[in-house]
This record gives structure tokens, C-alpha cells and sequence, in this order.
């Protein structure tokens, strides 16, 4: 791999780039949510369980036919992936080798700072696998608006 090519896949100091990290944090995320191991992953999308690890820590570089395959895999939007950047990261202007800035999109607020610690505690995905493992539909929403009502009011209600 010639210099340029590395400088791109990381930062100056050789750590993977936050973009490739937040994005492989995500991979992570939506995988233990549906309780999919690395190696169902890997398989679903003919890659070993070392090279899904390595997407997850953001030492490799999710192509885009590889994140529009695992978004297939996992079932998302490939945006989804995007979703909670690190406030600054999706307003500092790329200045790399290959001369890039700004891309065309607008910017956005983040969406739930702090939602992804929550998501990735044990706790949380603990519950949401035993929620998902409910297999009575009327069940399964009579414990939804149990736990809802337990809840203190949302001041942002999504309904």
C-alpha cells in the first residue's frame, strides 16, 4: 500500500480514522441487538468473524458495497450507520490527500447524544433480546406499555 492510501484509511498518527470507528461501533450495535455473533456476520456475508471484528474496531475500511451489504444483512438503512455521529465530526471538513472538504449534504443536529452508551450497556441489549424473544404479539405490547408507563414522561414524544 503506497503512503497516500494509508494516510487516507487513517489518521497522521496510524489510529483508524473516527468515521471508520463510529461506523464499525454501529456494525457492533445493530449485530448484538439482533444477537447475531460475528461469525453468523461474517458468514451472511462470506467474510471471517476476524475481518467483522476488524470493521467493528475501525481498523478496516467499510467499502460501500460491503455497508450496502451489511445494511442488507442487518436489516437498516445504510444511514443508519451515519446516525449519532460524535458532535464536530460531521462538520469538520475533510482535508485529506485527495484535497476533499465538504461533501453535499447538509448538515444535522445529532440525533440522542448519548443514546449509543445507552444502547450498547448490557443491560439494555439484555432486555431487548429477552423483549424480541416474547412471542405472543399481544404479550409483547402489554409488556411495552407496562414499561412505558413505569417511565417518567417523555419530553420528546415520538408518537
Amino acid at each position: 500500500m503506497i503512503a497516500n492510501e494509508m494516510m487516507d484509511r487513517t489518521d497522521r498518527d496510524g489510529r483508524p480514522s473516527p468515521i471508520d470507528v463510529h461506523v464499525g461501533s454501529r456494525i457492533r450495535l445493530r449485530r448484538t441487538l439482533l444477537g447475531m455473533s460475528q461469525e453468523k456476520l461474517g458468514d451472511a456475508l462470506g467474510l471471517t468473524f476476524q475481518q467483522v471484528q476488524k470493521y467493528e474496531r475501525g481498523v478496516n475500511r467499510v467499502g460501500a458495497s460491503r455497508l450496502f451489504d451489511i445494511s442488507r444483512v442487518l436489516d437498516v438503512p445504510i444511514s443508519f450507520f451515519f446516525d449519532d455521529m460524535p458532535e464536530g465530526m460531521n462538520e469538520t471538513p475533510m482535508s485529506g490527500p485527495r484535497g476533499r472538504s465538504h461533501g453535499f449534504a447538509e448538515a444535522q443536529e445529532p440525533f440522542g447524544v448519548g443514546l449509543d452508551d445507552q444502547l450498547t450497556k448490557r443491560e439494555t441489549l439484555e432486555l431487548v433480546r429477552a423483549y424480541y424473544r416474547i412471542s405472543e404479539p399481544t404479550v409483547r405490547k402489554r409488556m411495552f406499555e407496562l414499561i412505558k408507563s413505569l417511565a417518567p414522561a417523555d419530553p420528546f414524544p415520538t408518537e
